[in-house]
C-alpha cells in the first residue's frame, strides 16, 4: 500500500510539472476569438471539435498575412513567388516536425478524403487481383470509401474487420485477414465517433509481417496524441489541419519512395517528384500557411530545445488535462437517467470524446436545445463513421458527440451535464 501511495504521488507530480510548463486553459482561450461568442447567458462552448476546432488569432493572421503580402503562384523568380515557395516548403518542414515525417513525403490538399481517394486510385492499380485491402467498421467513411471503390474498379477484394459492442476492433478478424495476401490495412489511429484508440505500433506491426502496406488515419487522433509516424512504421498517414486549430485543408504524410512509384493522375508539366506528384493543381497557399502557424499555435503552449520537444510537453500536459475533463463528462452524464455511453470507459486508451444517446429524445434535439438554452455546441449523428451507429444498432439520429479541446474548460463540462439532465428530467425544451 505505501508503495501505492508513493507511486501515486510520484504521477499526480509529473503531471503537476507537466502542466506547469504549459500554458495554462485561461491562457489558451484568450488566443481564440470565437470563445467571445455569447449565446444569450453564456459564453459560447464549443464540444464540436472532432468536426473542426476553432482557430487561435494567429492562424488567420498568418492566413491573411500571405494573402495581402505573399499571394502568387509557385516556382517563378519573382519576389511574391519566391516568397510562396518558401512559405510552403517551411510549412512542409513544419508538419513533418508534427508528425515526425520525411518533409518530402508530406503532400497538402483540400482536405484527408480527397487526399485519400487521389492515393487510393493510384496505390490500387499494383495491386494483384486476388488479393484484398482490410478496412474496419470503427473508422470514418473517408478511409473506407476510396479503398472499396477503388478496389472494386481493379478486381481487388476488401475485408471487413467487425466492430465489438464496446467499440474496439473485433480481434478474431483481425488475425483472419491480416495475413499474407493482403495488399493494404487502412485503419484509424482513433474512432471520430467514440474515441476509442487502437494500438496502432501492433497492427502496423500485424501488417508488414503480412507483407501488407499500412495507411493510417490520424484525423481524430492529431489533435490528442503526438504522431509519430516513423515509429509507428506506417506506410502512408493521413490528417486534417483544421482538427488541430488549423484551417480546412488535409495533409498526407508518405514514404517518399511510394509516391515517386505510384502511377498517378497528374498534368504532364507538373513537378514529378515527391510529394509535389501527388499534389494536382494550384493549392491554397493561405491554408498552408494557417497550418504551419496552428503547429507554432501548439508548440508555442510550451518550453522545449526544439519544436519536436514543445509539441511533446504541449501533448503531454493537453492529454492530462482533457482525461479530467473526459472522465468528469464520463460520470456526470453516466449518472443521468436515460443516457447510454458508447465507446471504452475513461480507464481505457481513448480520446476525449464522448458519444451518448437520451432516452426518448432523439440526438438533433438534445443538440438544438443544448445550443439554444445553454450555449452548448455538440454535433449529432454518424459523423460519417456510419458503420459505427449502424454496429450500435442506432438509427439515423446517430449519437450525441461531445469532444473536449484545448480550450475546453470544467464550467463547460459541468453545464454540458446540467444542461442534459435538465432536457432527460423535462425541465426545458427548445
Amino acid at each position: 500500500m505505501e508503495n501505492g501511495v508513493v507511486l501515486s504521488s510520484l504521477l499526480t507530480t509529473s503531471k503537476r510539472l507537466k502542466m506547469e510548463k504549459t500554458a495554462g486553459v485561461s491562457e489558451i482561450r484568450n488566443a481564440f476569438p470565437a470563445l467571445r461568442r455569447q449565446v444569450g447567458e453564456y459564453d459560447a462552448a464549443y464540444f464540436d471539435g472532432p468536426g473542426g476546432t476553432q482557430i487561435p488569432g494567429a492562424v488567420s493572421d498568418a492566413m491573411v498575412d500571405y494573402l495581402h503580402n505573399h499571394n502568387a503562384n509557385t516556382h517563378w523568380e519573382y519576389l511574391s513567388s519566391r516568397e510562396t515557395d518558401q512559405i510552403i516548403s517551411e510549412s512542409r518542414m513544419k508538419v513533418a516536425t508534427f508528425l515526425n515525417a520525411d518533409p518530402s513525403g508530406i503532400v497538402f490538399g483540400a482536405n484527408m478524403t480527397t487526399l485519400t481517394f487521389h492515393l487510393a486510385r493510384a496505390l490500387v492499380k499494383r495491386f494483384e487481383e486476388g488479393s484484398w485491402i482490410v478496412v474496419t467498421d470503427l473508422d470514418h467513411q473517408a478511409n473506407v470509401a476510396p479503398w472499396v471503390q477503388s478496389a472494386r474498379e481493379r478486381g481487388v477484394r476488401v475485408a471487413r474487420v467487425r466492430m465489438t459492442p464496446d467499440g474496439q476492433l473485433n480481434q478474431a478478424d483481425l488475425s483472419d485477414f491480416v495475413k499474407p495476401g493482403a495488399s493494404l490495412l487502412a485503419v484509424g489511429a482513433a474512432s471520430n465517433a467514440l474515441g476509442t484508440m487502437n494500438d496502432l505500433p501492433r497492427l502496423v506491426a500485424m501488417a508488414a509481417k503480412a507483407g501488407s502496406l499500412t495507411f493510417i488515419d490520424a484525423v481524430h487522433s492529431a489533435p490528442h496524441a503526438l504522431t509519430d509516424f516513423e515509429g509507428v512504421g506506417c506506410d502512408f498517414l493521413a490528417c486534417s489541419p483544421y482538427k488541430i486549430y488549423g484551417p480546412h485543408a488535409g495533409v498526407l504524410a508518405a514514404r517518399p519512395e511510394l509516391i515517386n512509384e505510384l502511377d498517378v493522375a497528374r498534368l504532364d508539366p507538373a513537378p514529378n517528384e515527391a510529394p509535389e506528384r501527388l499534389e494536382t493543381g494550384t493549392l491554397s497557399h493561405e491554408a498552408i500557411a494557417g497550418t504551419a502557424a496552428a503547429i507554432d499555435f501548439l508548440a508555442g503552449c510550451s518550453k522545449g530545445e526544439t519544436l519536436r520537444d514543445q509539441l511533446a510537453t504541449t501533448f503531454d500536459s493537453l492529454h492530462a488535462r482533457g482525461q479530467d475533463l473526459l472522465e468528469e463528462m464520463w460520470m456526470g452524464l453516466e449518472s443521468i437517467p436515460g443516457v447510454t455511453l458508447f465507446g471504452p470507459p475513461p480507464d481505457r486508451p481513448r480520446t476525449p470524446t464522448l458519444g451518448f444517446t437520451l432516452d426518448g429524445v432523439p440526438s438533433s434535439v438534445v443538440a438544438s436545445t443544448l445550443s439554444a438554452l445553454y450555449g452548448v455546441f455538440v454535433s449529432h449523428g454518424d459523423f460519417y463513421a456510419s458503420p459505427v451507429t449502424e454496429t450500435l444498432g442506432l438509427g439515423d439520429e446517430g449519437l450525441v458527440r461531445a469532444g473536449c479541446a484545448c480550450y475546453t474548460t470544467r464550467e463547460e463540462v459541468e453545464r454540458l451535464v446540467s444542461g442534459v439532465s435538465e432536457i432527460a428530467a423535462g425541465e426545458r425544451s427548445p
